[in-house]
């Protein structure tokens, strides 16, 4: 299951703007180029460290920025290890310009102006290949989804990310199970760099079994009505400690990881999911509710 929306215009208007401003500093950089657009980014996020250039909210939306043109240029086919050199270009050429340079200011100018509306937008989708994770920071009294996103194991909805009441939102699985029985455990599973360095991209696929890592969950409980897939009177939640999403932004963004629900007789559900722009819509989230 997929969820697919149209971005905000402003998002465009936002990431051109950034795009713009920090050009200013980025000597060989193609405009719309995906190593470019990293490049660009990287350097404003490395400037604003050295510098304090910006509000936290705007630090955290460029993070998110950052993270998410790191993820286009790896979908692009852009090579983790170029990326890793660009990254490291652009701390140097932030690393070389004094912090009162005229040109910094004008740059920090334009980048407060383009993420002046993102830092009020309330919602946002970052597109996969796959699947979307859809970020909500519009402020509810109920439990809702902050980061989520949505995949299917037979006719049982699953939803995935980070989920709960105003700012306080923790790493959750929901299901709503067709008919019984119900499963004892749940557990993340996904590629283990220490054994496996390079991405496993083979669609839904999961790398091999000697190369996975894996995270049980932490508890279980009732679902929110709030947190029910369209439909569902009804679901489990399972809950994951905060150190997994670190383990999940460590994946390519084009890779699967899996869902894992164990049964008493033995028996293994797994559900598909797709890292994408996980690392993004945590950042955004960051921002906090509006």
């Amino acid at each position: 299951m997929t969820i697919r929306q149209n971005a905000p215009k402003t998002q465009a208007r936002v990431l051109a703007g950034l795009m713009v401003a920090a050009t200013l500093f980025a000597p060989g950089a193609a405009v719309g180029n995906p190593s470019g657009t990293y490049y660009e980014r990287a350097f404003v996020v490395a400037a604003d460290s050295r510098c304090n250039l910006f509000e936290p909210q705007v630090g955290r939306a460029l993070a998110a920025a950052k993270a998410q043109a790191r993820g286009a240029a790896l979908r692009s086919g852009v090579a983790a290890a170029d990326l890793t050199e660009t990254g490291w270009r652009a701390r140097a050429r932030a690393d070389a310009v004094a912090c009162g340079d005229p040109q910094l200011a004008v740059v920090k100018d334009r980048v407060d102006g383009a993420f002046s509306g993102w830092v009020r937008m309330p919602r946002m989708t970052f597109p996969g290949d796959r699947y979307d994770w859809v970020a909500n920071r519009a402020a509810y009294s109920r439990a809702t989804w902050r980061l989520q996103q949505a995949s299917m194991i037979g006719s049982s909805p699953v939803t995935f990310g980070y989920a709960g009441t105003g700012d306080e939102a923790a790493l959750t699985a929901v299901v709503s199970w067709y008919g019984n029985p119900r499963p004892t455990s749940a557990r993340l599973v996904f590629r283990d760099p220490a054994k496996a360095p390079r991405p496993w991209l083979a669609g839904d696929n999961l790398v091999p079994a000697s190369a996975r890592a894996s995270l049980w969950a932490s508890g279980v409980s009732a679902a929110e009505p709030t947190l029910l897939s369209e439909g569902k009177r009804a679901g489990d939640a399972w809950t994951f400690a905060a150190f997994a999403a670190d383990a999940l932004e460590q994946l390519d963004p084009r890779e699967a990881f899996a869902l894992e629900f164990h049964f008493r007789d033995g028996s293994v559900a797994s559900v598909p999911f797709e890292a994408g722009d996980f690392a993004a819509g945590r950042a955004f989230i960051a921002m906090g509710v509006v």
